[in-house]
């Protein structure tokens, strides 16, 4: 298994329990895929950069993982359908 980290910028205008609904469906993928969820750090509401579709804000949240080399596909695929996910990256820090 490889380490690999995600962050990814969840809308602003979600309340509370769908931001832990988000994360708990994100980290589910993870782990039935065979993963293992090392680390989840909640950025919380932060100012973008610049606007995403003329939004200036979104909660950030950085999950570390250890996962086969299929599993980051699949979290790709699931965080494309997902509403609210505004930006995401999955990286393997090691490289």
């Amino acid at each position: 298994m490889r380490n690999y980290e995600t962050l990814f910028i969840l809308h602003p205008s979600l309340d509370e329990e769908a931001i832990k609904a988000r994360l708990e469906k994100f980290a589910g993928v993870i782990e039935n895929g065979g993963g293992v969820v090392e680390n989840v750090d909640e950025w919380g509401r932060r100012k973008l950069a610049y606007p995403i579709q003329k939004v200036n804000e979104g909660y950030y949240t950085l999950v570390n993982f250890k996962a086969n080399t299929e599993l980051p596909k699949e979290l790709e695929r699931v965080f494309r359908i997902t509403d609210g996910v505004m930006r995401f990256m999955v990286v393997n820090p090691e490289k």
